[in-house]
């Protein structure tokens, strides 16, 4: 690709500069004083001189480089990269919000408990729960939140040799490794040839060594367990608790509620259904909501509200499974996710999920002739494709969705869940227009058609992208984590 400029650390000469600031007119303190000279270079960095013209257009041709939701639609299967609407980053960036402290005295901050009480409730109602705690930091927190909270409750109940979790085969990979952080030990449980739970193998597996049963629903194939009441029943009279993976809550807003289904335990990926921007490691966060019977188990402090209609946070709670995170949890999430309840309201909220699964299975019928579809039925918020037909042809998943690239498209999810030979997995979410949607098809349909007449074309991709296909090995086993003056750079390139 043609480059106007040369790249930032490539370019520059002696000389330039950016800024000049004004001399200091205040003592300085020596670099010797203020460093160790251990630590101290004998000469100076050899770093390019660049003016601040040069900078600016490095990091602007860096961020048209990018790609993100802002851009174009992210398919990510079980990810739900959706666009998330300004006004909520606005909200959470107001001062009285943005500029909190949290030590600060709790008159002072009551307009922000407040917010947080009323999420509380707004979870607890989406959920069909009782009562919730905002303080995990992200999905995998909550599960290991709502494990902790399962494995108290049996204790109260001195029944400390439930140490069994059941999980199906589809799960997200977090419910396995979050339950033998927990001390658990996993369970698997197949699934049946419509893609739910095979029911016949959970009643066969539970016992009195069941301690609960991890599942979303719909699951990761995106289709709705239908046999959700028979697995609740089973597990419960067998004394187990069942825990909700809240990762798919963008399919059911309004329309099914996991407390109603007979689930325990819930947890919320604010940063997948409720609005704030999910990726680039953060932040995030994962609260649960769980029945009247958990509750006495929720880690301190919880926000209360006094007969006067002031708010306050509760710290006395003697069977708490004890605090999991600093303070109170990342709160301009919470203000963001408040903020998306309030402006969509109930109905609003629905509507979310009935696009979200218009979407979906819209996309699926149209994408089903090309690619072959494991489940045929409806699904919820997302599906799954497999690409065995085209690996037929030698062209693997992975081709598929690197040749996207060339056409200005995020890739889906590939190769999960696990049970699905050359997985496609597919989340086009409620916030893409038919355009969209339509481009996306397009372009999956067109590489489809490549593999069947020059499958090489598809098996060579990426071509129009920054950087071609990359030795993914060479790149996981010696990655090129920091820029080289060019001498030294080229030193190292002759030691590999």
């Amino acid at each position: 690709m043609f480059e106007a400029t040369p790249l930032l650390f490539e370019s520059g000469a002696p000389g330039r500069k950016g800024f000049a600031f004004p001399p200091c007119d205040v003592p300085e303190t020596s670099i010797h004083e203020a460093i160790p000279p251990e630590f101290l270079r004998e000469e100076p960095a050899p770093l390019p001189e660049l003016s601040e013209l040069e900078v600016i257009r490095h990091y602007v041709r860096l961020s048209r480089k990018n790609y993100a939701v802002d851009v174009g639609i992210y398919p990510l299967g079980s990810c739900t990269m959706k666009y998330n609407p300004k006004v909520n980053e606005e909200a959470a960036d107001l001062p009285g919000f943005k500029r909190l402290h949290p030590y600060q005295p709790e008159e002072t901050v009551q307009g922000a408990l407040e917010l947080m009480y009323h999420l509380e409730r707004f979870l607890c109602e989406i959920a069909g729960l009782d009562r919730a705690s905002l303080q995990p930091s992200a999905g995998a927190h909550g599960e290991l939140l709502g494990l902790m909270l399962i494995k108290a409750y049996h204790a109260s109940r001195g029944e400390e040799g439930r140490d069994e979790i059941l999980i199906p085969d589809s799960a997200h990979g977090t419910n396995p490794a979050s339950a033998a952080m927990c001390g658990y030990k996993v369970v698997e449980i197949p699934s049946d040839e419509r893609g739910g739970m095979d029911v016949k193998e959970v009643k066969r597996r539970v016992g009195p060594k069941t301690a609960g049963l991890m599942l979303t629903n719909p699951n990761t194939l995106g289709l709705f367990d239908e046999n959700i009441a028979a697995i609740a029943q089973a597990v419960h009279d067998a004394g187990g608790l069942l825990y909700y993976d809240g990762a798919n809550a963008n399919a059911i807003l309004g329309i099914s509620r996991p407390g109603d289904m007979g689930f325990d335990i819930v947890h919320f990926n604010l940063h997948k259904t409720f609005s704030t921007p999910h990726g680039g490691g953060g932040p995030g966060a994962g609260p649960i909501a769980v029945t009247k019977e958990l509750a006495p188990f929720l880690p301190a402090p919880t926000v209360e509200r006094r007969p006067d209609g002031s708010f306050y946070l509760e710290r006395h709670r003697p069977q708490a499974v004890g605090r999991i995170r600093s303070f109170y949890g990342n709160f301009g999430v919470l203000v963001r996710a408040y903020a998306y309840i309030r402006a969509h309201g109930p109905e609003g909220l629905r509507r979310v999920s009935e696009h979200a699964v218009l979407h979906a299975n819209y996309l699926m019928r149209r994408l089903a002739p090309y690619f072959d579809l494991p489940y045929d039925r409806h699904c919820k918020h997302e599906f799954v494709l497999s690409g065995k037909r085209q690996k037929q042809r030698g062209v693997r998943t992975t081709d598929i969705a690197k040749r996207l690239l060339d056409y200005g498209i995020h890739a889906p999810t590939i190769y999960f869940p696990l049970i699905v030979d050359e997985a496609i997995m597919i989340e086009p979410t409620e916030t893409e227009p038919l355009e969209a949607l339509d481009a996306f098809a397009e372009a999956m349909i067109q590489i489809a058609q490549e593999v069947e007449r020059d499958p090489e074309t598809v098996k060579s991709a990426p071509h129009r992208t920054p950087v071609g296909r990359l030795d993914e090995a060479r790149a996981a086993r010696r990655p090129v984590l920091r820029w080289r003056p060019p001498a030294e750079d080229t030193a190292a390139t002759q030691e590999r």
